[in-house]
């Protein structure tokens, strides 16, 4: 048991546990909660904001932060929209579609090289940099839309956001590749490694030889890729793109990594339990919604949620540190 704890990270069995738990109370309190309806509403809605926080995650890791993740994404998903009007709208092709993921990904990318060569060369602090970065983000996006949404996309995207793969939702499919790849590349992959030195202790990785600034940059650049692919995600989800969608997704994201044990302060913190996190609350939202309670009732739910499971943590400290002090 020790060993699978150890495996899996000390947040992982709890949050587990706690999932198995709300599913289990909304089941009991709705029938319509288990429901392949309501199972298949659920995948189709989770991966957006999964995507968005992992965006969030490796930041907070090397502890800093992204406050411009849902702007990033907002503006690749118009780069996308642009190129496909570009080429026909509802009849552009394929080409045109991967033309525009590759200029949608690269405009992710750059913004977020931007944010992180400033954070690494220049030492602004991440917050003040990426809130910079949100404010022109969004500037710029209601410049160039005059605060409309483009819309008339080909049926592709609708695949994107609607299609299935036997039976799995492809945004599903999508977040969970996601997932993976980034457990990978932080558990097995030297950049991984210097992220979580970078957040434990900056000055002491640089003086043990870490390229400190490359691991920045690259941190930055790496979390606007993904807002990219969650910006598309939303252009198929919705037929539509606008500056302002998913606004209310970013506090959201630093919910859900710090539900999922990601340490505030940086240097520690897997992506399982995130990945849990992001089921806990997308499991509340989808049964309170059920049961008919106000979507902002949901919002509060998840706050106070968070509240219990951080005092929760606090007690469990507690008794554990008494526990050694007595043995």
């Amino acid at each position: 048991m020790s060993r699978l704890r150890k495996a899996l990270g000390v947040e992982t069995l709890p949050l587990l546990a706690m999932l198995v738990l709300v599913v289990v109370v909304f089941a009991l309190a709705t029938p319509r909660f288990l429901t392949a309806a309501n199972l298949g509403s659920m995948a189709v809605q989770l991966p957006v904001l999964g995507l968005l926080t992992l965006a969030m995650l490796v930041p907070i890791l090397s502890g800093g932060l992204n406050l411009a993740i849902i702007y990033q994404a907002n503006l690749s998903g118009l780069t996308l929209a642009w190129v496909l009007l570009s080429f026909g709208g509802p009849e552009a092709g394929f080409g045109a579609f991967a033309l525009g993921t590759v200029a949608a990904i690269a405009v992710g990318a750059l913004s977020g090289l931007v944010m992180g060569l400033v954070v690494a060369y220049i030492g602004a602090h991440p917050i003040l940099v990426s809130l910079a970065m949100m404010i022109f983000l969004r500037g710029l996006g209601e410049f160039m839309t005059r605060g409309g949404d483009i819309s008339g996309f080909p049926d592709i995207m609708r695949v994107i956001g609607h299609g299935d793969v036997l039976g799995i939702p492809v945004p599903l499919l999508i977040f969970l590749a996601a997932a993976l790849i980034w457990h990978i590349m932080l558990r097995r992959t030297r950049h991984g490694f210097s992220v979580y030195m970078v957040g434990s202790n900056i000055d002491a990785a640089e003086y043990s030889g870490l390229h400190t600034k490359r691991t920045l940059t690259l941190i930055y650049t790496i979390s606007g890729m993904i807002c990219a692919i969650a910006g598309i995600l939303m252009a198929a989800r919705f037929n539509s793109v606008r500056v302002g969608h998913g606004e209310a997704l970013l506090l959201v994201t630093v919910l859900a990594c710090f539900l999922g044990g990601i340490d505030p302060f940086g240097g520690f913190g897997r992506v399982l339990p995130v990945v849990l996190a992001l089921m806990i609350l997308q499991a509340l939202s989808s049964g309170l919604n059920l049961l008919g309670a106000n979507q902002h009732l949901s919002t509060a739910v998840w706050g106070l949620f968070l509240i219990g499971v951080m005092a929760l943590r606090w007690a469990v400290g507690q008794w554990t540190s008494r526990r050694r002090r007595e043995t």
